[in-house]
This record gives structure tokens, C-alpha cells and sequence, in this order.
């Protein structure tokens, strides 16, 4: 799955034109690496958000499809 789905899919972002432009603009990073919006996304791997001041890790559990907003916070465990 595409790292800007991704985001949107799991809620760490809430849309994923906003997900899309954080990548563009290089600040996710994939396994300590920028990452593309069209980085595919795979368990394991570890994404760093900053936005602003606010860094944020988190590690990837579950990659799906679809996911309610219920399931959304067991797609990913915050480092």
C-alpha cells in the first residue's frame, strides 16, 4: 500500500492530500530514510512524521485495504 494511503487509512493523518504534501515535502521518513508518497509501505517498517515542532514515530503492525475507525489505532503502535 502507498505510504499517503497509508496514513490516511491508519489515521495518523487525517487526509491523504495532507499525507501526499507532507511527503513531497520531505518531512516522513521510512526506516530513516525520506520517503515518497509512493513508498509502498510494509509490517516492520518504522515512519517519523514532522510537522513543525511535533515529531512523532510510529511502527507498522497491520497493513490493510480498509479499517475502521475502531481497528484504525491497531494498524500501527507508536514508538
Amino acid at each position: 500500500m502507498r505510504l499517503d494511503k497509508y496514513l490516511k487509512v491508519s489515521r495518523i493523518i487525517k487526509r491523504r492530500s495532507v499525507a501526499n504534501d507532507a511527503c513531497d515535502a520531505g518531512k516522513v521518513e521510512v526506516n530513516g530514510k525520506i520517503a515518497r508518497a509512493s513508498y509502498d509501505v510494509k509490517v516492520g517498517d518504522e515512519i517519523k512524521i514532522t510537522l513543525g515542532t511535533n515529531v512523532k514515530s510510529y511502527r507498522v503492525l497491520l497493513v490493510t485495504e480498509h479499517a475502521l475507525k475502531e481497528d484504525a489505532s491497531k494498524m500501527f503502535e507508536q514508538i
